[in-house]
């Protein structure tokens, strides 16, 4: 059966939504599979309210570009039916899922919480698990897994989206670089090393064969093996 992940993200007015703060975009990109499909969901939202100085400065989305755009109860049914029955991505989940249900809340139209409709993923907290008392935000993240944001001049929901994407992609793809990195006392890195390959046209390998009297020494440890009581392997039909 297909896994279908939904990687999500929001931005809105201010932090906290019991303090009246709302959604303003909400950007997605889906994942079957683990393959990006190309079926994102994307929308700005007029939240009846203005963003915070704070919260404009982090977004860029000022209060006059969200005048004409629409209500989320004209967006509700849309989004929700975009994103029922998957795996949610989120860095940070409880907020951007906070926010989610106040605005399915607030419509009075019987919305059940995301958590019922949805799995939730949190990428940050998997971020702290496998990194723990490292720095864990996005931008950290992209720098540990090598993922390009360099067009993240400003937050954005679609695009922390497609980067938050190619970043869980990268954190549980598996063992990419076995890191040979040793530390030293003083926690500083000795070298910084990873796989690397032989050339093609390097010297054939010198392979050494067991002497008469290693190979007599290592039968005899084998007959030791068998009279214990053992069963050898290396004899076994």
């Amino acid at each position: 059966m297909a896994r279908r992940q939904i990687v999500l993200d929001t931005e809105t007015t201010g932090i906290d939504p019991k303090q009246g703060h709302r959604i303003i975009e909400i950007g997605c990109v889906e994942l079957v599979n683990r393959r990006l499909t190309g079926n994102n969901f994307h929308v700005y939202i007029n939240p009846q309210r203005p963003s915070e100085e704070e919260a404009i400065d982090v977004h860029g989305i000022t209060n006059e570009f969200l005048r004409d755009k629409p209500l989320f109860h004209q967006i509700a049914q849309e989004f929700f039916d975009y994103i029922e029955g998957a795996e949610l991505v989120i860095h940070n989940a409880p907020f951007d899922v906070g926010h989610m249900d106040n605005e399915f809340a607030l419509l009075n139209q019987g919305y059940p919480k995301t958590e019922t409709f949805c799995q939730v993923l949190d990428t940050l907290k998997m971020a702290r698990d496998l990194h723990p008392g490292q720095k864990n935000n996005l931008d950290a993240l992209c720098r540990r897994y090598d993922v390009d944001n360099a067009k993240r001049t400003l937050h954005g929901a679609l695009l922390d989206s497609e980067i938050l994407a190619d970043v869980y992609l990268a954190m549980t793809g598996g063992q990419t670089k076995l890191n040979l990195n040793q530390n030293k006392d003083d926690g500083s890195e000795q070298q910084k090393g990873g796989i690397k390959r032989l050339n093609s046209d390097r010297a054939p390998l010198v392979v050494l064969r067991a002497s008469d009297a290693e190979q007599s020494a290592h039968e005899a440890r084998l007959d030791l093996v068998n009279k214990e009581g053992g069963q050898c392997i290396w004899r076994a039909e």
